[in-house]
């Protein structure tokens, strides 16, 4: 008997256990006295390592930035990766976000796909182990994140003090086996304080994602007011304009996605300048604002700015507008790429600071993550494309993405593995209405058992 399938026996209190996650908002928020992220992301990981407590578990907390359960004995650690915090619930769901609701094989909650539901899984799957009364080779640890969302240094705070792991995979990704990811860069525009038509311009929650609203407050003319409204009906985007006292507010409403796949989603943003650009002129709108529409426009790959390129490794480089920010003159955006496993981080971001100079604005890197790449040939991805085998009969192939995960942190020794599936739809990571389909999910589960069990006996 393969045994994966052992995992079929806790569906009932993975779903229990994963409603007492989903219920808990933890969305990053102002640090504390050992709670950096916040106190919400804090509740989040100690409820999961109190599950773990019960469970009969040794457990770790290292001061909110990770925590660990671990089971078994030997020199080695081997690891399975997920986090606690969610980014921010945003607007249109058909459902409480924090309460999980079943709709037929579905179970929507922020969360559940990105990434309690995995987290929990993984925990179950030690519990299995243990209950089975598995021996193995080395310790078996599933760590819990509080930063992943964020970027934040969660991991790198972990690992000051914690064993490196041998082997490690994180199920906050898709089937086969992502052996390479992209670099990501996250970067903020600035202007200095100048006058501008724009009297407030505010759009996104996370420089991650495509924002699906931009609001623009502008000062104009009654006949600049209906020049807008005109030049709305041909434009592309969804704009609504009323009146106000000195001019219009212009709300547009786009469709959000993740960075790392900027062409499914709408970025209300953009168009909304675009469509500014179009009525007002270049000096009136500032230098923030003529920059973007010159050097940016709608284009998802830094074809403008110059920093277009692809490889076969890992396909083309990605440029999302995630955030804007214009008030009393100040103004800012926040910038999220994703580039090629081949590529240069730091010739990408001079080449666009230096033109961003040009236009009187300040550049200021927030992060450069290196991109990740195991090769094919590695025992463990062989260990993981077996696992994957004994459970789905099929075989497991490698690809590259353009998100980024936790496998970064483990320094070559760990990739992203499940817990979606190709021919799945998309689940909204971090969109509205965020899903898991629960038979699809346990199957992620007997996978994820499988291959826990050979890195901990093999």
């Amino acid at each position: 008997m393969r045994f994966g399938s052992k995992i079929l026996n806790y569906r009932e209190d993975i779903i229990k256990d994963l409603a007492e996650l989903v219920a808990i908002p933890s969305v990053q928020g102002k640090p504390e006295e050992g709670m950096p992220f916040g106190r919400e992301v804090a509740k989040a990981m100690d409820s999961i390592l109190n599950m773990a407590d019960r469970m009969g578990f040794a457990t770790k907390n290292i001061g909110g930035y990770a925590g660990h359960a671990e089971y078994g004995e030997g020199d080695e650690v081997a690891a399975v990766v997920a986090h606690m915090d969610i980014v921010p619930e945003g607007e249109g769901w058909d459902t409480d976000p924090f309460t999980l609701t079943k709709k037929g094989n579905l179970y929507f909650g922020r969360g559940t796909a990105d990434d309690k539901g995995a987290a929990i899984v993984a925990l179950y799957c030690l519990k299995a182990l243990k209950d089975e009364n598995i021996k193995g080779n080395r310790r078996l640890r599933v760590i819990f994140g509080a930063g992943e969302e964020t970027s934040s240094n969660d991991l790198e705070m972990y690992l000051k003090s914690e064993q490196m792991p041998v082997m490690a995979f994180t199920p906050d990704s898709d089937y086969g086996i992502c052996n390479r990811e992209k670099g990501i860069m996250r970067f903020t525009i600035s202007a200095k304080k100048e006058h501008s038509v724009i009297k407030e311009f505010t759009a996104g929650t996370v420089v991650n994602a495509v924002p699906s609203k931009a609001i623009a407050e502008v000062v104009c003319s009654e006949e600049t007011y209906r020049k807008l409204q005109d030049a709305a009906k041909n434009a592309a985007g969804d704009f609504e304009i009323e009146k106000t006292t000195d001019g219009a507010k212009i709300t547009s409403v786009g469709k959000a996605s993740h960075a790392m796949q900027p062409q499914e989603g709408f970025n209300s943003a953009t168009h909304l300048m675009k469509l500014l650009g179009v009525v007002f002129k270049e000096e009136e709108l500032g230098s923030l604002v003529r920059f973007v529409n010159t050097k940016v426009g709608t284009e998802l790959h830094g074809e403008s700015l110059g920093v277009s390129q692809q490889d076969k490794e890992s396909g083309p480089l990605t440029f999302n507008i995630g955030l804007v920010n214009i008030h009393d003159g100040e103004a800012s955006v926040g910038v999220d790429i994703r580039y090629p496993v081949t590529a240069d981080g730091e010739k990408i971001f001079s080449k666009i600071a230096e033109q961003a100079a040009e236009f009187g604005l300040a550049s200021q890197l927030n992060n450069d993550t290196k991109p990740l790449f195991l090769p094919e040939s590695s025992p463990f991805i062989s260990l993981l494309q077996d696992s994957y085998a004994e459970i789905t009969g099929k075989p497991a192939d490698v690809y590259a993405t353009g998100g980024g995960t936790y496998a970064r942190a483990f320094k070559g020794r760990a990739v992203a593995f499940g817990p979606f599936f190709p021919d799945e739809p998309d689940r909204r990571l971090h969109n509205t209405n965020e899903n898991i389909d629960i038979d699809r999910f346990m199957v992620h589960a007997q996978i994820c058992l499988e291959a826990m069990y050979r890195m901990f006996t093999k």
